[in-house]
C-alpha cells in the first residue's frame, strides 16, 4: 500500500522516465516543486518498499511493481483530468489543484466507473454536451 506522497513521487517518476529515458533527484524535486533533500528521504523509502532502484551515481529506476503502479497512477491522473475537461473546467490552475485534491481518494472501483464514464462522454459528445446545457448556473461565491 502505498501513501498519497509515496504515489505523488511515482507517478512524477514515471512521468520523468518516459519523457527522458531517465530520472535523477534534481528532476523529481523540479517536478514536484520540493527539496532534493525530501526527495532522497523519500527515494530511500521507496526502495526500501520496492517500488524503486538506485544505482549509485546511475540514477533511479523504477521496479516492475513501481513501473507498473506509476502507469496506473498516471492514467487515473489523466482520468480525472478529462472529467474535468468534459465539466468544463478550462483553467489549467484549477484543474491541476482539483485533480491533486481528489486522485488520492477514489477507490478501484469508483475510479473503474468514472474511467467508463469518461470515456462514454468520448464516444458520445452530443449527449454529454446536452446534458451540461441543462445543468442549472450556479451562483459564484
Amino acid at each position: 500500500m502505498s501513501t498519497p506522497s509515496q504515489e505523488d513521487y511515482l507517478e512524477a517518476i514515471w512521468r520523468i522516465t518516459q519523457q527522458k529515458g531517465y530520472v535523477r533527484v534534481s528532476d523529481i524535486a523540479e517536478c514536484l516543486h520540493i527539496s532534493q533533500a525530501s526527495v532522497s528521504k523519500m527515494i530511500r523509502k521507496l526502495k526500501e518498499e520496492g517500488w524503486l532502484e538506485v544505482e549509485r551515481y546511475r540514477g533511479l529506476a523504477l521496479t516492475s511493481k513501481g513501473n507498473a503502479k506509476g502507469k496506473l497512477l498516471l492514467a487515473r491522473h489523466q482520468i480525472l483530468e478529462r472529467f474535468l475537461s468534459h465539466l468544463s473546467v478550462t483553467d489549467p490552475q484549477v484543474v491541476h489543484h482539483d485533480v491533486e485534491g481528489i486522485e488520492h481518494h477514489f477507490s478501484a472501483e469508483t475510479l473503474e466507473k468514472l474511467a467508463a464514464l469518461v470515456t462514454f462522454i468520448d464516444r458520445e459528445p452530443k449527449w454529454w454536451k446536452k446534458f451540461i446545457a441543462q445543468l442549472p448556473s450556479i451562483p459564484k461565491a
